[in-house]
């Protein structure tokens, strides 16, 4: 009799993107897999891939009491409904109702995977001081000897390892893992030079940064074209609105090219992967994928991004939130296309050894095996 697992997740998009593959894998091997996330047109792409959906009042940001005791109450209801003998949860908010609501349904076995601190650990405003506090003191609760927290960088280990008991649970697996079939490294196109920020249209992403970057090395004379790809995300409080992403395609300092399906072709057609950010990564995507590709990545000092970028390897790494360095490196790397080939050559390298999909697909379901067996 096959094994039963249940992923929560806010965002079916985020599913779709980030958890996929896994869960093609866990259903190859003998699992029941079921996905509940919030309701969305996302939720008919994961049924069609062939898994069981369920819808859950998740709010993506905000905290309030009405609502999230709904939530935790839908959630205690499905874990109820559903009994399944695993749970896998992604992102914080899903770690902390999900993981209350397995307690109260007594689900045997849990993982709950902190995909990055995000905006809650980054904002030093009273309401997010106060949910990292909160967050930090129900985590030892929530996790127990049938159930491993899963982080995707040393730092975020080391900030969450705040008690013996979170600590011994933790596992480090660097991030979501990238497909190296479709992912390859391929020859720079001819032509102008094409720098892309591959992101979620969100200042902590460092959007604003690499538009005045780019707006800089425009008045220098430098001939660049400088691309935004990824769609506006209206429910983060960090949304940057549609009309400031028009204006700046319409006034020309870049060019928003919105989300975009075949991710592995615009990285074929660009020079360098660019993501200034200063949000609270796990280690991004975007970046791990650009390695993959084959192209000089440029990014920020900062947890999660500076495990897949090592300064004057395989990219630069700049200050956070400082354009002007973060002009100069771009700068450099566009007039040096040998630099960035090499930088390119040694990024595939570092994807291959370390962050393909088959190596974090079979360290989770080693997992999943260690806490059912």
């Amino acid at each position: 009799m096959s094994r039963r697992l249940l992923y929560i997740v806010n965002q079916a998009n985020y599913f779709l993107s980030h958890r996929l593959a896994l869960a093609k894998a866990a259903q190859a091997a003998g699992w029941e897999v079921q996905v509940a996330t919030a309701a969305g047109p996302d939720q008919a792409k994961i049924a069609a891939a062939g898994f069981t959906t369920h819808n859950l009042p998740l709010s993506r940001s905000g905290l309030r009491l009405d609502r999230e005791l709904r939530a935790l109450l839908a959630t205690w209801r499905l874990l109820r409904q559903v009994q399944p003998d695993l749970l896998h949860c992604v992102a914080l908010k899903a770690v902390v109702l999900g993981g209350l609501a397995a307690k109260l349904a007594g689900v045997p076995a849990r993982v709950f995977a902190v995909a990055g601190l995000g905006h809650v650990f980054i904002d030093s405003g009273l309401k997010n001081r106060l949910t990292r506090i909160a967050f930090k003191g129900l985590l030892p609760l929530l996790v127990s000897a049938n159930s491993r927290v899963i982080v995707q960088n040393p730092d975020d280990q080391a900030h969450l390892g705040i008690s013996g008991g979170v600590r011994r649970r933790l596992v480090l697996i660097a991030g979501a893992g990238v497909d190296l079939e479709r992912f390859q490294a391929r020859p720079e196109p001819s032509g102008e030079v094409a720098v892309v920020l591959p992101s979620r249209m969100i200042w902590t992403k460092g959007i604003g940064e690499f538009v005045e970057a780019a707006c800089r090395l425009r008045t220098a004379g430098v001939r660049a074209r400088f691309l935004l790809a990824g769609d506006s995300d209206p429910g983060n409080p960090a949304a940057i609105p549609h009309e400031q992403l028009t204006a700046w395609t319409a006034d020309g300092s870049v060019e928003w090219l919105g989300f975009q399906h075949d991710m592995a072709a615009l990285l074929a057609s660009c020079h360098i992967v660019c993501l200034p950010s200063f949000y609270g990564e796990g280690v991004p995507k975007s970046l791990i994928e650009g390695a993959a590709a084959g192209r000089a990545l440029v990014t920020t000092d900062t947890p999660g991004c500076r495990d897949i970028v090592r300064d004057g390897e395989n990219g630069l790494v700049v200050t956070p939130q400082d354009p002007e360095a973060l002009t100069t490196a771009l700068h450099r790397l566009i007039e040096d296309p040998a630099l960035r080939q090499r930088f390119g050559k040694r990024g595939r390298e570092i994807a291959v050894a370390e962050f393909g999909l088959d190596k974090v697909i079979a360290r989770t379901l080693a997992l999943y095996r260690e806490l059912c067996s």
